[in-house]
């Protein structure tokens, strides 16, 4: 009887440890499933996390590429824009002088009523450099030789005339042409006394060529001023007085 006691609580124990047991592997084995089903699942929600952050990254290089060329494109149009409106302006500057140059030209008369009484009596031509508006010592003894028939002339008027070869824009020729007609003005004014009402300036740029522009020899010719002296053959003086407003103007070192 105690024996069946004994062995009953000894079965009963052994079945409790056996369903312990069992229960233990079920719960591991469920782990190790829930793992294995799991982890890929993590894996791939890793690698699409991944992905996305590779693809906001390729979007944001790509919009800012897209902006900076944006940027680049509008500049390039304000760039184009900027030198329309130069050229235009240059072009404006340059009828405008054209017709500046014409007016004086035709102003001539205008200014000295008597103009049929001017005889030409004597004339000295001198040339520049390229680009320069500056008198060498041989331009300067032209002039000295041609001041010499200064004091024999009664009621004349000098009539100076600036060139340039065909090089550069029209406008920038016109300015050089006038500096240049300038810089004989001032050394026969400071050399010679002559005063400044004398003088009728003209600046023509390079449109009255009096050589070839296609050679050197002719380019230098072009780059002259021509003097003109007119005396009144009536010995009176001119009755308005020639423009001289460009003699105020420095001349550029």
């Amino acid at each position: 009887m105690i024996y069946e006691k004994v062995h009953s609580k000894a079965a009963l124990a052994a079945s409790a440890l056996g369903a312990i047991s069992l229960l233990l592997a079920t719960g591991c084995s469920t782990k190790n499933y829930v793992r294995s089903q799991t982890t890929p699942i993590i894996q791939h929600t890793n690698e699409l996390d991944d992905a996305t952050a590779t693809n906001n990254r390729n979007i944001h290089d790509v919009d800012q590429r897209a902006q900076a060329g944006i940027q680049q494109a509008q500049n390039s149009a304000n760039t184009a824009s900027q030198q329309a409106q130069t050229a235009t302006q240059s072009a404006n500057q340059a009828q405008q002088s054209a017709q500046e140059a014409v007016n004086q030209a035709d102003s001539l008369a205008s200014v000295v009523a008597n103009l049929d009484n001017y005889k030409q009596v004597a004339d000295a031509s001198v040339t520049f450099g390229f680009d320069k508006a500056v008198l060498t010592r041989a331009d300067k003894a032209k002039l000295d030789d041609f001041a010499a028939q200064l004091n024999g002339s009664k009621g004349y008027i000098l009539e100076v005339t600036g060139g340039t070869d065909s090089v550069g824009s029209a406008a920038y020729n016109y300015d050089l042409s006038q500096r240049r007609a300038r810089a004989v003005v001032q050394y026969l004014a400071s050399k010679y006394n002559v005063p400044p009402h004398r003088f009728y300036l003209i600046g023509i740029g390079k449109d009255q060529a009096v050589a070839p522009n296609n050679t050197a020899a002719g380019r230098a010719q072009n780059r002259r001023v021509e003097v003109q002296l007119l005396s009144n053959t009536t010995g009176q003086e001119p009755t308005a007085p020639a423009q001289t407003s460009m003699l105020s103007k420095p001349l550029p070192q």
